[in-house]
């Protein structure tokens, strides 16, 4: 009797375990069929109505792909499964998805427009309030630029600290082992210090061997350059993870490793940014270039570190998934970045502004000091260029923000718009034509070189066997420095060009983070609405003040001499090296070597070779 008690309760006990996994994976399967639908179709909460017609556009859309996919997709996969009768059986599979995937994408259309219309009301009033719509968690927010920003800050943090502790991981061993720990010993610090660790020590060091701190030692400056040469080593992570297995790199050639250029000084440089930093930020051009040298350090690392591994399937996948884990992560900083850039810049028009706003200045007063502060960039390099872009770009921000606020159905604003997007477009067809220019001009320049390499070995083949060995040898060098003298001739006639490149995709750059910046500044609700309101007005007498003055002003052009764009890039590389290690050299330093170069070009007709 007992036994069959046991035996039942076992049985009821198997029953509802296998009930529980059954519920498990219908859950799961449930699960992963709404991911696959809400990939499909576009069902994320809308905006307003017209968030919801571009939803519902989207569905319809991306039904009628997925229906004529799954009609050709389906046939061929049953037919290399079950021969003939698979074929048919997936046509009949097929013809079936090819109706019921676009009817679902309108029903799921017409139910997103309807979300959106049901949602219209909350948008109109909650814009009036001036809440900001967060894209993320698709609601209604208060937005707040102080908090904005520490959010920010926090996240950077923690990727600082992600990064840190993944250098302290690679070895359980509080000394890790390298091949030369010189500048580990000048730092102070472990083999296996986290880059926070690195950083405290190098401040702490420099302040102690800092030239102005020791002028009573001769070889201070010695001590600090040497300072600066290891922290710039050890702080980046392929130039450190180079060093831990190779030692220093050879002291042949100018000392200084290429990976040391700093694509922020060289473009700061380039581009004389210093005095409109505050408004503009880091350049993009700079940051990309800055990505690119990091990813191209980091895939040449892990081929080193994975040369052993050739032909082995593991290996091969796990080095794979290295490099895109690192895009990754470098595209994901690179936009935090970003928002970061947009974030201080709003910080910096709000404190430009606050003695307007607090009724420290009058409006007269304030258009003054706007006007002064624009003359005094309008003196720089590319002053001009600046003021009108980041004028234009405020002016056609506030026209917007006023225009929907101010006028009958918010005309003016609809114009203002339209405005600036054609300015967008036109700056953007510019980018395409002088990337085509440039790349014209490069393909002529390489053409060129490759036809006086090809004529330099034609010579040299019609002269073999009448010549002895260092009459060949000789020869050859002469074709060579020949063929570099040419390349660097072209390189120099090219540079006006590549200025005009870059100088249009600053443009864009700027506008664009002007553009989010001032949104921003806008809707920040740590001020009231009528605050938002004058901050875009003080905003726009900002812009258009620097919009006048760089009009009228020299500089507005990139008109200038390949000799003249060529001693700024020198002199650009110069600076990046010279801080790299450890010296100090202001904008000022910089903008006077740039003269002195310019005057030696121009008073002895040669290159300009300035010294640091």
């Amino acid at each position: 009797m007992r036994k069959d008690e046991n035996s039942d309760k076992i049985a009821v006990t198997g029953t509802d375990d296998e009930k529980k996994k059954n519920e498990t994976e219908m859950d799961e399967e449930m699960k992963e069929a709404n991911e696959v639908f809400s990939s499909l179709f576009s069902t994320r909460r809308p905006k307003d109505t017209l968030a919801g017609v571009s939803s519902a556009a989207k569905s319809v859309g991306k039904g009628v792909l997925a229906g004529a996919v799954s009609l050709v997709a389906q046939p061929i996969a049953g037919a290399q499964q079950d021969g003939v009768r698979g074929f048919f059986g997936g046509l009949v599979t097929g013809v079936a998805s090819a109706v019921a995937l676009p009817v679902t994408g309108v029903c799921v259309g017409a139910y997103q427009i309807g979300r959106g219309v049901g949602n219209s009301a909350e948008a109109v009033r909650s814009n009036r309030q001036g809440m900001q719509w967060d894209n993320e968690k698709r609601e209604w927010i208060n937005y707040k630029l102080d908090d904005e920003f520490k959010m920010i800050e926090n996240q950077l943090s923690e990727k600082d600290k992600t990064k840190s502790s993944g250098v302290s991981a690679n070895s359980d061993k509080s000394e890790k082992q390298v091949k030369d720990r010189e500048y580990y010993d000048l730092l102070t610090v472990s083999t296996s210090a986290t880059a926070t660790e690195i950083k405290k020590a190098y401040y702490k060091e420099a302040r102690k061997v800092h030239p102005d701190k020791c002028p009573d030692d001769p070889e201070a400056a010695g001590k600090f350059q040497a300072l600066g040469t290891a922290y710039q080593t050890l702080s980046n992570e392929q130039l450190r993870a180079a060093y831990d297995k190779n030692g220093k790199p050879s002291e042949a050639g100018s000392g200084v490793d290429a990976d040391a250029v700093d694509p922020y000084i060289f473009f700061a440089v380039m581009f004389g940014s210093h005095l409109v930093e505050p408004y503009v930020g880091e350049l993009w051009i700079a940051s990309t270039a800055d990505s690119v040298m990091k990813d191209s350090n980091a895939a040449e690392f892990i081929n080193e570190l994975n040369a052993d591994t050739e032909g082995d399937d593991e290996k091969d996948k796990e080095k794979d998934a290295a490099e895109f884990a690192n895009r990754q992560a470098a595209s994901e900083e690179a936009k935090l970045k970003q928002k970061k850039r947009e974030v201080v810049v709003a910080m910096h028009l709000r404190d430009r502004i606050a003695t307007f706003m607090e009724g420290k200045q009058t409006e007269e007063e304030f258009q003054l000091s706007c006007r002064e502060e624009a003359e005094q960039i309008a003196k720089g390099a590319f002053g001009g260029l600046y003021l009108t872009t980041i004028g234009f770009a405020l002016e056609m921000e506030t026209e917007e923000y006023k225009g929907f606020q101010d006028s009958f159905l918010g005309f003016e604003g609809h114009a203002a718009r339209v405005k600036k997007r054609a300015n967008a477009v036109s700056n953007d067809i510019t980018i395409l034509n002088k990337g085509i220019k440039a790349a014209k001009v490069g393909r002529q320049a390489y053409q060129e070189i490759e036809k006086q390499s090809q004529m330099a070995k034609e010579k040299s083949s019609v002269n073999s066997g009448k010549t002895s060995f260092e009459e060949e040898k000789t020869a050859g060098d002469d074709d060579e420095a020949a063929k570099a003298a040419l390349a660097a001739q072209k390189f120099e006639e090219s540079l006006p060009v590549i200025l005009e490149l870059a100088w249009a995709i600053n443009v864009r750059d700027i506008s664009r983070t002007l553009k989010k910046a001032f949104k921003k500044l806008t809707t920040d609700a740590d001020v009231s609405f009528e605050d938002r309101q004058k901050r875009a007005g003080a905003v726009g007498i900002l812009g258009r003040e620097f919009n006048l003055v760089g009009k009228a002003s020299d500089s507005n052009t990139t008109l200038v001499g390949s000799s003249d764009i060529k001693a700024r890039a020198e002199v650009a590389v110069m600076t990046t090296m010279a801080k790299a290690q450890g010296q100090e050299i202001s904008e000022d330093d910089t903008e006077q070597m740039i003269k002195q170069a310019k005057t030696m070009a121009a008073t002895q007709g040669e290159e300009p070779k300035p010294n640091a």
